[in-house]
């Protein structure tokens, strides 16, 4: 239940260009970003607990609520690289830059919107890319920000933005499919703009946090080996503080009992939502914003997935410096995420892979690898990737009077 930005003009989902010159590319970028796939397979096709014992699996412990934010992380990195990295587009080029964003936008939503059709009422995967349509767009006004101020305004709305959410989930509007289509949007406008920022699976405002901390990375010297150390050990350090402040706030400071007396529920009920999170975030007290539970989208489960996904990336950076062709099948996958992560989905819509999840899993990854590789050594970006490009870079063109003024900063 789970899903997708990459570096460069690529995006967990929005991979738009083809590699020209691997030279340039931060190949590390793309190697996380192919992970976030990876993960995101294994959340929406392998079994969530152990039958025999019920406690989490691995693929759950590691993946679930961390893909997703990672994905979003390095959809932030794609924006802040593709529109001046280290310095910010000004003037026409950042008017067309956020034309382009639009365009891309609209386009990745009208994806979303098309595989909701495809899904059933209980579907198999919560589709994101509805999600990054509106990622995007709010990540317009932030475009031209250097990464001191993004760093801030990611820390406000990983504040704010849960308070917000416990505080009007009583009064927003329902909204009736996890995958809405066309029709859910002209029939539910209000219910869908709500499930889009604040109330559905991956709501935009609090994910924001994890997009702007993204655009913060990428306007960083990402090629220097102390920014990628400092990205590791940062990471490491922000998703420990989380888990130790929720664990004293819950356990040292009485709030474990606290959502037990507020919640009305039994302990036993209690345990298994501070295990596999609730449906939504609870409003019976603000105690439930100290759990770090995935998808509970609360400050420091933000936070703690943030610093998952800092410390994955710094990694693969380091990785990358000294090993990047053995990232290859991860880097192919990495650069047509929005590809890839669309025929996952279509998979997934005819359910046939219930009875069997690892050997289903292992299908959709091995496919996705051998298509990824032969696609990227012999064509570059993939189809979606390219399809969406022209859309934008025709934008770009507009506004730019006939020139696309587009820089390849690479990933």
């Amino acid at each position: 239940m789970n899903a997708i930005d990459g570096a460069g003009k690529n995006h967990p989902i929005e991979m738009d260009r083809a590699p020209k010159k691997p030279s340039k590319r931060l190949v590390g970028i793309d190697a996380a970003r192919g992970l976030a796939l990876v993960g995101m397979m294994a959340t929406h096709l392998l079994p969530a607990w152990n039958e025999d014992t019920g406690e989490a699996t691995l693929s759950w412990i590691l993946f679930s609520g961390n893909a997703a934010a990672l994905f979003a992380m390095l959809a932030g990195v794609g924006l802040a690289l593709s529109t001046g990295g280290r310095n910010p587009h000004q003037g026409k080029r950042l008017t067309a830059d956020r034309a382009g964003i639009a365009v891309r936008a609209v386009l990745i939503t009208f994806v979303g919107l098309w595989i909701g059709t495809l899904m059933s009422e209980e579907p198999p995967a919560y589709n994101i890319l509805i999600y990054y349509g509106m990622f995007f767009l709010l990540a317009i006004p932030f475009l031209r920000l250097g990464p001191k101020a993004l760093f801030v305004l990611a820390g406000a709305f990983g504040l704010l933005a849960p308070l917000l959410m416990q505080n009007l989930l009583d009064v927003l509007p329902e909204w009736s499919s996890y995958n809405p289509t066309l029709g859910t949007v002209l029939s539910e406008p209000g219910g869908t703009l709500s499930q889009l920022l604040l109330t559905g699976s991956y709501p935009a405002l609090p994910y924001m946090t994890y997009l702007l901390a993204g655009m913060a990375i990428g306007r960083l010297d990402l090629r220097r080996i102390k920014t990628q150390i400092t990205l590791l050990a940062a990471g490491v350090g922000v998703a420990v503080l989380a888990h130790v402040t929720s664990y004293i706030l819950l356990y040292g400071l009485g709030g474990y009992q606290r959502l037990l007396d507020s919640s009305r529920v039994s302990e036993e009920k209690l345990v298994e939502i501070l295990t596999w999170g609730p449906d939504s975030l609870p409003t019976s007290t603000p105690w439930w914003l100290a759990i770090t539970t995935p998808h509970a989208d609360t400050p420091l489960s933000l936070a703690a997935s943030l610093g998952v996904s800092m410390a994955a990336l710094g990694a693969f950076l380091l990785i990358a410096r000294k090993a990047g062709d053995w990232l290859l099948p991860l880097t192919a996958m990495g650069v047509m995420t929005l590809t890839l992560y669309t025929a996952h989905l279509v998979a997934l819509s005819f359910e046939i892979h219930y009875d069997r999840p690892y050997l289903w899993y292992l299908i959709h990854l091995v496919v996705a690898a051998v298509f990824a590789l032969v696609w990227y050594l012999n064509l570059g970006k993939g189809p979606l990737e390219r399809a969406i490009g022209y859309g934008v870079t025709g934008a770009r063109r507009i506004v730019m009077g006939g020139s696309s003024g587009r820089t390849d900063f690479g990933a």
